[in-house]
């Protein structure tokens, strides 16, 4: 199948307006990023959970469609025209990149300006409130680096964006939601910055993310231990109780229902069951190996803190299955599904993007 995927004038003209509006960035051209996309809205079910537009390349999309077999149709747009889209799924085209495809495998400078360049116009759409949410595609962390412009990742960027000190990454997928104290940081790195701080933000936000978005009218919260058998009363470090115990009592005495710290290896077993609305673990890795193991297609990334809703993928860009209509749509599927269904919880809650607050608990 090849040509034009220009709609059909009457081609899902039953979409009503109040449908949230999500924007999807691309991500990195070169990468998998068009071929999950095409695929998660060519699913009739996804496409009418609302309106799309996608911030990326248009040539990419209909090789991907092709690729695939998939009959999927689209209006394309220049990008300047997003707030107008109606109905179905807009691709928002940056034809100006149009160099960059499946051919390039490999992180380069290109690649990092147009996926920046797609994020940057989703988050003045945001700002501009002409979507209601983002899902971000992924990105190629080398190719931002070779820019010159030095984001360890989306999340980064997007605080800047929107001003926000305190931001925390969450995961969703299996029955877990799990934020993280630490992210894009090493090991080594972690033990000279591990703060009270540090560990109470992610509590407060994921407290707050969990009222305000997940409508849990009282949210119970676990935390991780950062050492073996959470330090076994200091033989194994006493970041515990120098650290992660006095952070649970600042969360406390705001009112929170928080319990830890717990060692990893068995809280996450018990939080399968139910016991909690959600999980803070102190690092990339500890947080991120139950829920990729529970739901390694599914797993979707939420930004925490932003005054806006931001969902993502939960993987990389895929360079080595490039061109082979591989790659699992199931994450993009998942990260639209919640960025779907937080803008619905948070219109019944009657808040808007103008009316959260991501300032520090009194």
């Amino acid at each position: 199948m090849s040509g034009s995927r220009r709609q059909p004038a009457s081609h899902d003209r039953g979409d009503p307006p109040h449908r949230p509006l999500i924007g999807i960035t691309m991500g990195e051209p070169a990468g998998i990023g068009a071929e999950v996309v095409v695929k998660a809205l060519a699913d009739p079910q996804i496409r009418g959970l609302g309106r799309f537009v996608v911030y990326g390349l248009n040539e990419l999309m209909v090789y991907a469609a092709d690729l695939a077999e998939l009959n999927i149709y689209w209006y394309r747009q220049p990008h300047e025209q997003v707030g107008r889209v109606q109905s179905g799924v807009v691709v928002a085209d940056f034809d100006e990149y149009a160099m960059i495809g499946p051919t390039v495998r490999r992180p380069t400078a290109e690649g990092g300006h147009a996926s920046m360049r797609f994020l940057d116009e989703a988050i003045a759409d945001l700002k501009a409130e002409r979507i209601d949410a983002v899902v971000t595609g992924p990105i190629d962390k080398t190719s931002w680096r070779m820019t010159g412009l030095h984001f360890p990742g989306h999340t980064e960027k997007l605080a800047k964006a929107f001003k926000v000190r305190r931001v925390a990454m969450m995961f969703v997928g299996g029955g877990l939601r799990v934020a993280l104290a630490s992210a894009h940081e090493g090991l080594f790195e972690l033990r000279n910055s591990f703060t009270i701080g540090k560990v109470f933000t992610p509590i407060d936000l994921l407290d707050r993310a969990l009222r305000e978005w997940f409508g849990v009218e009282r949210p119970r919260i676990a935390v991780c231990a950062l050492n073996p058998h959470a330090g076994e009363g200091g033989l194994f470090g006493d970041e515990e109780s120098r650290v992660i115990e006095p952070a649970l009592l600042m969360a406390r005495e705001a009112g929170m229902e928080v319990e830890g710290p717990f060692p990893a290896d068995t809280l996450f077993w018990r939080a399968r069951e139910g016991r909690w609305d959600g999980i803070v673990a102190m690092y990339h890795d500890q947080g991120l190996i139950p829920v990729k193991l529970l739901a390694f297609d599914s797993a979707v990334n939420v930004t925490l803190g932003l005054p806006v809703i931001r969902t993502s993928v939960d993987h990389g860009v895929g360079y080595d299955i490039v061109g082979r209509s591989q790659a699992n749509p199931g994450s993009m599927q998942a990260a639209i599904r919640l960025a779907v269904q937080l803008c619905l919880n948070r219109a019944a809650a009657g808040l808007s993007a103008s009316t959260e607050s991501t300032e520090k608990r009194s």
